[in-house]
C-alpha cells in the first residue's frame, strides 16, 4: 500500500471514528465544517483525498488536531511520555509549579485513581467501551503496561496515554512498589442518531 493510500484509509477510519465519538450525523458535521455531505461520505469511504483546507475544516469541526485526524497508526495506540518531555507550564523561585504530564482529546465522564502495585502483583482489565481513554503517571517504581498483549515500560516520572477498548493490564515486574495516578475518560452514552 502506498503512503497516499495509507493516508486515505487512515483519514477515512479516523473521520468515521471521531464523527461517531462526537455524535455527529453526516449532516451535522457537514454544517459545522462547511463541507458537503457528499464529500464527507467520499472521504469516509476512502474514495477521495480531500484538500488540506477541507481536512483542516473537518478537524476543527470535530475539535481534534489535523495530526489526530491523519494519524495512521494501526491498532491500540499507546503514547509513553518520558519525564524529559513533560511541559512545565508555570513555576516560581520558591518551587511551586504546574506540569502538563500527558493529554488526550476525549470527552465524557472522567475518573481519577491512585494505584499502588506491590512487586510481582498485577491487575487486568477487560476492554472498556469504544472511545474510552486512560492516562497514567508513574510516581514510583516501574510499571509494565500491557495493551492488547503488547508490553510498554513506564518508569517513574513518565506518563502514558492509550485507548482502553482492548484488554489491558498493569503489572509490577520489578523489586520496588509502583505508585501511579490513573485517569479514565469514558465517552458519554448516546441515544439513536
Amino acid at each position: 500500500m502506498s503512503d497516499l493510500d495509507q493516508l486515505t484509509q487512515s483519514l477515512a477510519r479516523n473521520l468515521r471514528r471521531w464523527r461517531g465519538e462526537r455524535g455527529f450525523t453526516l449532516d451535522a458535521l457537514a454544517a459545522r465544517a462547511g463541507v458537503s455531505r457528499g464529500m464527507i461520505i467520499q472521504i469516509e469511504q476512502a474514495r477521495t483525498n480531500p484538500s488540506v483546507g477541507t481536512t483542516v475544516k473537518l478537524a476543527d469541526a470535530l475539535g481534534v488536531s489535523i495530526t489526530t485526524l491523519l494519524d495512521y497508526e494501526q491498532g491500540p495506540q499507546v503514547r509513553v511520555v518520558p519525564e524529559s518531555q513533560t511541559v512545565r507550564m508555570w513555576s516560581t523561585p520558591a518551587g511551586s509549579r504546574s506540569t502538563l504530564l500527558v493529554g488526550t482529546e476525549a470527552r465524557g465522564p472522567l475518573e481519577l485513581w491512585e494505584w499502588i502495585l506491590r512487586p510481582g502483583e498485577a491487575s487486568t482489565s477487560d476492554p472498556h467501551p469504544p472511545g474510552t481513554t486512560e492516562l497514567l503517571h508513574v510516581t514510583a517504581g516501574e510499571l509494565t503496561l500491557v495493551v492488547d498483549g503488547e508490553p510498554h515500560t513506564v518508569p517513574a516520572g513518565a506518563s502514558a496515554a492509550f485507548e482502553a477498548n482492548v484488554p489491558h493490564a498493569y503489572r509490577n515486574e520489578g523489586a520496588d512498589t509502583v505508585e501511579m495516578f490513573l485517569t479514565v475518560s469514558i465517552p458519554p452514552v448516546r441515544g439513536p442518531l
